[in-house]
């Protein structure tokens, strides 16, 4: 346990936050001698590194930990780790519901992981830290990337809003901005580790505050060498500036594609929700967007069974669903999360009607989303090719700017090629194109 072959076995819950921050963790696992590993049976540390957005998602990180005691029995040398936003959670917690839990580590002491790993190894004891939530950002080692195309590059972290039924800001804490050189620096090193796609990360990109504006640090990164495109989430619409829209507009590797969660379509709701916007507001910002760059493609969240969501509210939530015509939508059934003022709001949903909600409020929105994939059909897009299809390795899938996904026959292309397919196919979630002439690829049925 004390060499340079030490493996990791790494498993990540949640958001693309949570993905980056994993990346980190590997980073400072790595200057210890831990390399990552698939295979559990051959780990030597377990980290699991977690969210607890939605209650789901703490269902599944307490199933897996359980599952791992009788590993740790059959191999008292293995050290399990639980990190972020569950751990910023539960804290101590963890440790009394699963004692084989060697350490807690909550969101703002993921760069310790390192030494608390060393101390474990040196002394068997539990250790929980789940201090410094809204601390300042330390000086970070560059992660240890996953994937080969696309990565994730966090600019701030926390978050200031207080959205009513969301937990982030307690576990994530308040706003902090990294520094544009630091930025700089984490982005020049990926693209000389072969990525060509880069996300700019935070909870609220838009009130990005360290030393400049979002939409100039946006500019700046897409002037980087071998950044060849460039993507931004999470944007709030209370702060999404009309400098940000003017610099996606004349931007040249920043992608056509803005996430906006709206999260409901009722001026009632939003307010209960503490979204210090209104609908006719959310409205005029998707018109001057469109009028800025006409090629948008326009994503957003959307939360059924709020407490005090009324038939009337869903309503005009669906109707506002058609007015905007989102290119597609991520949808959830709101969870209630302890801690959170809306925890505590009377007229809670009952599961039935969040259900049925969530059911018709799919059907409009995938009739949206094939409509507007179906308008593509016969055209050619530019796409980042990713690599082969996870269940046909004859298919390889890519990106559009406009963030859609597009499957098509592999010829010699190579994960990071930029190409041209044309689509002949339009489906809800995707689209299948060929590549080369009428005969090649995907013939429709």
């Amino acid at each position: 346990m004390r060499g340079m072959d030490k493996k990791l076995k790494l498993l990540t819950y949640g958001c693309q936050m949570n993905v980056a921050d994993s990346e980190r963790m590997a980073g400072h696992l790595k200057q210890i001698g831990y390399s990552l590993t698939e295979d559990l049976a051959a780990a030597d540390l377990i980290l699991i590194n977690t969210c607890c957005v939605r209650g789901t998602a703490e269902d599944k990180v307490l199933g897996q930990i359980g599952r791992f005691k009788t590993l740790k029995r059959e191999k008292p040398s293995l050290i399990l780790g639980v990190a972020g936003c569950m751990a910023q959670k539960e804290g101590a917690n963890l440790i009394k519901r699963a004692p084989h839990v060697d350490f807690v580590l909550g969101t703002g002491q993921s760069c310790e992981v390192a030494r608390v790993v060393q101390s474990i190894e040196r002394e068997r004891k539990h250790i929980v830290d789940t201090s410094n939530v809204s601390g300042s950002i330390p000086t970070e080692v560059f992660p240890l990337r996953g994937g080969q195309v696309s990565t994730f590059v966090p600019i701030m972290y926390g978050c200031n809003n207080f959205c009513t039924y969301c937990i982030v800001p307690y576990v994530r804490g308040r706003e902090r901005s990294r520094q544009p050189e630091e930025i700089f620096a984490e982005v020049k090193q990926a693209v000389a580790e072969g990525f060509k796609e880069i996300t700019l990360l935070g909870q609220n990109v838009n009130s990005y505050s360290g030393g400049m504006t979002f939409a100039e640090l946006l500019t700046a990164v897409d002037k980087i060498a071998g950044v060849e495109r460039l993507r931004f989430m999470t944007s709030h619409p209370k702060d999404l500036s009309d400098e940000l829209i003017a610099s996606i507009a004349g931007g040249k590797n920043i992608c056509e594609h803005i996430h906006l969660p709206v999260q409901y379509g009722s001026d009632k709701i939003l307010k209960r929700m503490n979204r210090v916007y209104t609908v006719e507001k959310y409205l005029r910002l998707v018109e001057k967007i469109r009028a800025a760059i006409p090629a948008v493609s326009l994503t957003t969240d959307l939360i059924v069974g709020f407490p005090g969501e009324t038939e009337e509210d869903f309503a005009e939530t669906l109707d506002f669903l058609r007015a905007v015509q989102f290119d597609a939508a991520f949808t959830f059934i709101y969870s209630k999360r302890s801690g959170t003022p809306a925890a505590t709001f009377d007229n809670q949903i009952d599961e039935q009607t969040k259900h049925r909600r969530l059911d018709a409020l799919m059907n409009v929105q995938n009739a949206i989303s094939l409509e507007k994939n179906r308008a593509l059909l016969d055209s050619t897009v530019e796409i980042l090719v990713e690599g082969a299809s996870k269940t046909d390795d004859k298919i390889f899938t890519g990106r559009t700017r406009s963030n859609k996904l597009v499957l098509f026959a592999h010829e010699n292309e190579r994960a990071g090629d930029l190409i041209n397919v044309k689509i002949t196919q339009a489906q809800t979630w995707l689209l299948k194109g060929n590549t080369s002439g009428e005969n090649s690829g995907f013939v429709a049925p």
